[in-house]
This record gives structure tokens, C-alpha cells and sequence, in this order.
């Protein structure tokens, strides 16, 4: 009965763990979907709330950025150019107590203001988040390059 009563507890404690990483998985692929729509609204300020003050964006062919306020500037120098269309989604989300990663593909289209040729590029990126004390999952690097 006492083997019974452990392995019995076991499971139940196992799975309130997968639990648990499933409703994070569940909220990080949340604030993923609230960044591509404000990426889609061309709203940097939005995009950079998801994003802890030490936060690193290393977009390619440029100096890493830290911080939320260098995030917003770095989307909103792209908003000011650019219309802008964003597909993206995870393939991979991984969760270990506090931390997490998600490793996705993304299709961007620019159109640009001006009137030039409209661009639309595939990459694949990776992000690393960790979860708040407020419960909520930010950001805290953010890399990519092109599938080309």
C-alpha cells in the first residue's frame, strides 16, 4: 500500500509540473502572438514592454541593442520606413522553471513608404525568456537571421 500511495503521489506531483509548463507554454506563445501583432501595427512601444530592461536584441548586421527603449527605437526606425507584415510562430518552445526558450520561423514582408519594391524575407530566430515575478514572460535576447 505505501508503494501504491508514493507512485500515486508521484504521478499526481509529475503532472502538475507538465501542467504548469503547459499553461507557460501557453502564455509565452501568447505574448509571442501580442508582439507579432504589434510588429503588425507598427507599434514599437508595445513590441518593447515585452522585453526585460536588460534585454538583448541582436538583429543582423547590427550592433546589439539593450534594453527596452533601444528596442523601441531600433522597430520604430523600421516603422518609420516600412508598412510591415509579420507570420510568425514558434517550432519549439522549451520551458525550465524561470527560463525558456522558443525557437521559431517568421516571413516578413516591407513595403516601403516610399513607394519602392515590396521585400518579404523567411528567418528563423530564437528567443530566450524568463518568467517575471508578476508571473508574466518576457524576453530577454532575441536573434535571427534569413533563411537565404
Amino acid at each position: 500500500m505505501k508503494n501504491t500511495s508514493f507512485y500515486l503521489l508521484a504521478f499526481l506531483f509529475l503532472s502538475a509540473c507538465q501542467q504548469d509548463v503547459s499553461s507557460d507554454i501557453e502564455a509565452i506563445e501568447a505574448m509571442s502572438a501580442a508582439r507579432a501583432k504589434a510588429f503588425n501595427e507598427g507599434d514599437a512601444s508595445t513590441i518593447a514592454q515585452y522585453f526585460t530592461e536588460d534585454a538583448v536584441l541582436m538583429a543582423p548586421g547590427a550592433e546589439p541593442q539593450v534594453g527596452p527603449k533601444a528596442v523601441e527605437a531600433h522597430y520604430q526606425s523600421i516603422f518609420d520606413q516600412y508598412d510591415t507584415r509579420l507570420n510568425s510562430y514558434y517550432n519549439e518552445v522549451e520551458v525550465s522553471g524561470n527560463l525558456a526558450f522558443g525557437r521559431g520561423t517568421a516571413e516578413v514582408t516591407l513595403i516601403p513608404k516610399n513607394g519602392d519594391s515590396t521585400t518579404t524575407s523567411v528567418s528563423k530566430y530564437l528567443n530566450i525568456l524568463q518568467k517575471q515575478p508578476n508571473g508574466k514572460w518576457k524576453t530577454t535576447h532575441d536573434i535571427w537571421n534569413g533563411n537565404q
